[in-house]
Parts: C-alpha cells; structure tokens; sequence
C-alpha cells in the first residue's frame, strides 16, 4: 500500500494512466488498433502503437530540452522554429550534394543542422544570461527570426531531397522499433547520464530554486544559463531531422509549428514546475509520449479541426488534475477526509488570566 501511496504521489504516473486511457478509447472503437503486422513492401513491422513511436521521437528531443531550461526558470519558445531551420539545413544540403544513397552525405547534413542549433541556442543563452533579457522576450525574437532564416535557407520554398540512409532515420527500424525513436532514448540515456552522474544537473536545480544562493555557493549561472539553451537548440534541431526524414521535405512554416507548446505540456506533465527547481527526464519523456499519443487519437477518432484544441485541453485539464495534491490526497483516503485533532495546549502556552 505504501508503495502504491508512493507511485500514485508521482506526476508521471498519471501520464502512462493517461496514455493507457487513449490506448483503450481507441482500441474500443478498433479491437485491432493494437495489433501488429508486417508491411509486404518493406518487411518491417507495423502498426498503430510503431506510430505512434515514431511520432514521438521529436516531441521527446524537443521536452528533453525544454526540460532544463524551464528547471532554470526560463522557457524556449523557439524551438518549433530551431526545428524548421535544422530541417531546412539538412534538405538544402543533402539535395546540393545529390548523393541518394551516400552515408557521408546524411552525416553532414546532421552536422550542419546541429551546428547551426548549437548558433542558435547560445544566442539565446547570451541574451539570457548575459544581456539579462527575459527568456520569454529572448526566445519568442528567436522564435520569429528562426522561421525567416529558414525561408532564407530554402529561399521561401518547400525543400525535398532524396537520400536512403537520411530516410531511414524516421523510416527505418532497429530491433522491430522506429529507429528515430530509438536514437531518441538512446539520447535521453546519454543526457541523463551526464545530468545525475555529474554535478551539472544539481547545479541546474540550484539555479532554478534560488539563482542568489547558488551563486553564493560558488555556482556560475552564466555559463550553465547559455549550456541549457544550447542544449534545448541542439535537440530541437535532432528533432527537426527527425521530423524531416519521414518525409524527405522541409515546409518552412509547417515544419515544427507550435511544438514549443507540446514541448511545454509534455514537461509539465511529467513534473516539472514551470517555477524552476527539481525537474524529471523520465517524466517529460512520457509526457512527450501521452501528446504522441493525443495527437495519434485525435486523428484517429475524426476529432474534427476546430474541437481538436478542446479535446486536447480536457484530456490535458485532467491529468494536471490528477496532478494536484488534493485531488491525489483525497484519491488516497476514497473521498473521506480526516482532520487530525489540534493538540491540547501545554501548561506554558495556556492562556494566563489578566488582572485589572
């Protein structure tokens, strides 16, 4: 029962309850939603639940970063728009090289998209942390600008290119999984590694609570402020190569629109508070898969365009819900609640009489 009391306690517990109600709506409206098959063109497996891996694969690159961040008390709003340029990096150069199948060409056009991520986000760290400008200002600039330096890149068009190895990111399969997921966790276990096996992650957490007292402590917030900016960039623009790869096209203005708020919602539901402080990889990475999830079912379901962002809010609305130490308090007691009795005062803290 403790250990139950203890899971229940947990923010990203009601994140898998929440992807296992999605899974089961959709499942009652298909028996076979959850069934796997081979497709006879690749041999690959498929089905619903690969989808929804694959989907996700971005959203979990782009709250992974968005996870530090917000530890720090910031925000990045620009990382739909970091994933456009990383996108629009990669097609320009994979169609200038005009090498379908060549390895060294998918190498470069990673290496060119995170680069210009890695530009990106310490511009943003250095207006933060250095200029002292407010992230929301300094991301939401970013936000704008990156959308145009995307149109710059691909000179206002959708950009397609062709190359096998760069398609099997998204499309190709490791294991029976979607590789781009696979790269993904593969990502979130090397960055949790470095952030709870060194100290960098307790630093983070120290800024967020309390920036004075952390810098008091010896802590330089400056060069950690523009690392976790960088860091959410470079992610966004892995993200953007995921999202691109499916697809082999960039669309400058549809490519990672409004991510930045799937980003925020998947980080806020696995615990993080948006108020800085402690946060939880393992919870963003199930919030990143609950809206892959939300977004599967929306389509699936036939939620139509406009009911889309209700029915998105009120699955959302709950969790958080859930979420709330007094709706979890009184799920743990059944509804009943129990005061505990005021102790009786001391003969010290017993009211003395007055004498006129």
């Amino acid at each position: 029962m403790t250990r139950l009391r203890a899971l229940v306690r947990t923010p990203w517990f009601w994140g898998i309850v929440g992807i296992v109600l999605l899974l089961a709506l959709n499942t009652l409206k298909d028996p076979t939603y959850l069934a796997l098959g081979v497709n006879p063109t690749t041999g690959q497996l498929s089905g619903n639940l690969l989808d929804i891996l694959r989907v996700s694969a971005p959203i979990v690159m782009i709250a992974l970063g968005m996870t530090f961040v917000i530890a720090t008390s910031g925000i990045d709003l620009s990382v739909g728009s970091v994933m456009a340029v990383g996108g629009a990096v990669a097609m320009v150069t994979v169609s200038g090289l005009g090498q379908p199948t060549s390895v060294g060409a998918m190498f470069t056009a990673i290496g060119l998209a995170v680069l210009l991520g890695i530009v990106l986000g310490a511009i943003n760290g250095l207006l933060v942390a250095v200029i002292g400008l407010q992230p929301f200002i300094s991301t939401l600039v970013m936000m704008l600008a990156g959308r145009g330096i995307a149109r710059v890149i691909t000179g206002g068009q959708n950009t397609n290119a062709e190359n096998a190895p760069f398609r099997a990111l998204a499309n190709g399969q490791f294991l029976g999984l979607p590789l781009s997921f696979v790269l993904a966790i593969a990502i979130v276990i090397v960055v949790a590694l470095v952030m709870r096996r060194t100290a960098l992650g307790l630093m983070i957490e120290s800024i967020g609570i309390n920036p004075q007292a952390s810098r008091l402590a010896g802590i330089r917030p400056r060069p950690i402020l523009i690392a976790v900016y960088v860091l959410s960039a470079a992610l966004a623009a892995v993200g953007g190569l995921f999202t691109v790869s499916e697809v082999m096209t960039v669309d400058v203005s549809g490519t990672g629109y409004q991510m930045e708020l799937d980003a925020i919602l998947a980080v806020v539901i696995g615990g993080t508070s948006l108020a800085g402080g402690k946060f939880s990889i393992v919870g963003s990475t199930i919030g990143a898969l609950l809206i892959a999830t939300l977004n599967k079912t929306v389509l699936f379901l036939g939620v139509s365009a406009a009911a889309t962002p209700a029915f998105k809010a009120i699955v959302i609305v709950a969790l958080v819900l859930l979420q709330s130490e007094r709706i979890r308090s009184l799920v743990l007691r059944g509804g009943n609640r129990t005061r505990t009795p005021a102790a009786p005062l001391s003969e010290s803290t017993q009211p003395k009489e007055v004498v006129a």
